[in-house]
């Protein structure tokens, strides 16, 4: 069996070329055409200079090799002396540390998956307190937003986009409940996998869990196509017809192992909702590489080993007897099979296997940093090494060794220095795997829709129509390349539904009946820039606002939501940074 040497126990200190992913300034495509009456269009004002930070300490201790790794020192520690002991090894001099006000629109987005509002934004930025940004990111963890936020993530990153009905099925059948619960009580992470894979909820609020399995609808290639990358961080589908061509340590008997560990489910409609019952007989059968060699689909996946099974002869069909079951815990259920290849999966391949933890770390910093330390974030394996292998070894233990908590991993990765710093590029020759400076991505739908809904309304409804219509046209959560497609140009520069949404936020206590009611021009510069990036207009700004509202008076109202259009379809608005 093939060694997995990207993992901490096997990996040598070879050196590998890496491939960097090529995301330059010029590449990103900002292009949304103004509508015919050419509102003005914003860019946000040059940051003042700062100093970058540097633990100079916690780096000397790790030159020394003073903090073990995995045993002594904090998460946020040994992601600032890492990285500072990488950027001075590749002479890398880092972004300045970025503004309360950049920070503030950041970590909001990041953690509650939306724009703070103008009050939240000024709560922040006049408290005096040295640890007011610790603070902030201790709320928001333990805000609904940010169960919801990391719900709408990860229902994506399990499930994938789907259609509007689809959409509702995974909210009425608890799908969608299980996820939020699992980020609101801060469930282990290890739990939440095995609780999905082995689909036998033990009361109503996991019900939910079932559906991972369900929705798939027995068809067992797409559930271990799924499972792989889910939980294992890997992608195995060039393995189906032949062992992987560029990672020797996928095979063939892998795909077809994991596929084998899933054939005997069979979706069942219970009294007790939708349900995913187990055979325990069956699942037997051969697969053929290119050559036309057969070999049996044993339980086997990864580096795990084969699980035990007895096998009957080619010629021999068992019997599906009532002694080899059980009776479900939970009454009305499917009976349980006494071997059940769902349980020895969790059990024997997934319960401590290092990528349940390595997969999950390099998702997250790649949910929160615009790239893993693996990249693709998916793609774990010898074609992809990790740009900070030693941080990506601590970061791991130190997360299975915390009980798989999340909620600590995030905090330690946006209290981080690499989080905290400027947009702005340091030189076009540093490479983005080198995260010296932040790194720019277009918002999730989830995110544009909630904001764009906070800006005009001062609040935002899952369901509104503006939801559904940004889930169908940005469809990545984790996009391996940072650029707008022309069909999302299109969708912002004249969607009916969306110009639709601006015109019908014209209540009273909402935003476009705010500007009207400011007494100045700079009072409506202020007010509409203010909303919606965060920040003072630039006299530029003020300029153009105040001039565009002069030249259209006879038409106040449809002047205002042309301003706003610019606004929340501009780049400032629309990507993270």
């Amino acid at each position: 069996m093939a060694v997995f040497w990207f993992l901490p126990q096997a990996r040598t200190r070879a050196k590998v070329e890496k491939t960097e992913c090529n995301i330059q300034q010029d590449d990103r495509l900002y292009w949304a055409p103004p509508p015919a009456s050419n509102p003005p269009v914003f860019s946000p004002p040059p940051q003042p200079p700062r100093p970058p930070s540097m633990r100079l300490c916690s780096f000397i201790l790790v030159l020394l090799g003073c903090v073990p790794r995995g045993i002594a020192g904090d998460p946020t520690t040994q992601i600032n002396s890492q990285l500072s002991a990488a950027w001075q090894e590749r002479k890398v001099q880092p972004a300045e540390r970025c503004d309360d006000r950049t920070f503030v629109r950041r970590v909001y987005l990041d953690l509650a998956g939306r724009i703070p509002t103008r009050e939240e934004s000024r709560t922040f930025l006049a408290d005096p307190r040295d640890d007011r940004r610790q603070t902030l990111v201790e709320r928001l963890l333990g805000s609904e937003d940010h169960a919801q936020h990391f719900a709408d993530l990860f229902d994506v990153i399990l499930m994938g986009r789907a259609d509007e009905g689809t959409y509702q099925r995974r909210a009425r059948h608890g799908w969608r409940a299980f996820l939020e619960t699992a980020f609101r009580e801060n469930r282990p992470w290890d739990e939440v996998a095995r609780q999905i894979l082995i689909a036998r909820p033990s009361d109503k609020e996991h019900d939910g869990a079932v559906w991972f399995l369900y929705e798939r609808e027995d068809n067992y290639q797409a559930i271990a196509e799924a499972v792989a990358p889910a939980f294992f961080g890997i992608r195995i589908e060039c393995a189906q017809c032949h062992d992987h061509m560029m990672a020797d340590e996928i095979e063939q008997a892998h795909y077809w192992g994991l596929v084998a560990f899933f054939n005997r489910g069979k979706n069942e409609d219970t009294p007790n909702g939708p349900r995913v019952a187990e055979s325990a007989v069956g699942g037997f059968s051969e697969f053929a590489n290119l050559e036309g060699s057969s070999t049996p689909n044993f339980l086997t996946f990864l580096d795990a080993g084969t699980v035990a099974e007895e096998r009957p002869a080619k010629e021999v069909k068992r019997s599906d007897e009532d002694r080899l079951y059980v009776s479900a815990e939970v009454p009305g259920d499917p009976r349980e099979p006494i071997f059940s290849r769902r349980q020895k999966f969790v059990t024997q391949v997934l319960d401590g296997h290092p990528l349940l933890a390595r997969a999950m770390v390099n998702r997250v910093w790649a949910i929160l940093m615009a790239r893993g330390i693996v990249h693709p974030h998916d793609e774990i394996d010898s074609m992809h090494p990790p740009s900070h292998p030693d941080l990506l070894d601590w970061l791991s233990d130190d997360f299975a060794a915390s009980g798989f908590d999340v909620r600590r991993l995030v905090r330690s990765i946006v209290l981080s220095d690499a989080y905290q710093l400027s947009a702005r590029r340091p030189t076009q020759a540093t490479p983005p795997d080198s995260f010296a400076w932040y790194l720019e991505r277009p918002l999730t739908a989830e995110q544009l829709a909630r904001s764009i809904q906070l800006v005009l309304r001062g609040s935002f409804q899952n369901d509104a129509s503006v939801v559904e219509d940004l889930r169908q046209q940005i469809l990545e959560v984790l996009p391996d390349t940072v650029e707008v497609p022309i069909g999302d140009a299109l969708f912002f520069s004249n969607h009916a539904n969306l110009d639709a949404f601006i015109r019908a936020s014209d209540g009273d206590d909402q935003l476009i009946a705010g500007v009207l009611a400011c007494e100045t021009a700079d009072e409506r510069a202020e007010r509409l820039i203010e909303t919606a990036f965060g920040r003072s207009p630039t006299e530029s700004e003020t300029s153009a606002i105040t001039a565009y509202l002069d030249q259209r008076s006879e038409r106040p109202e449809e002047a205002v939501a042309q301003i706003v259009w610019s606004l929340i379809t501009s780049a400032e608005f629309r990507f993270n940074h």
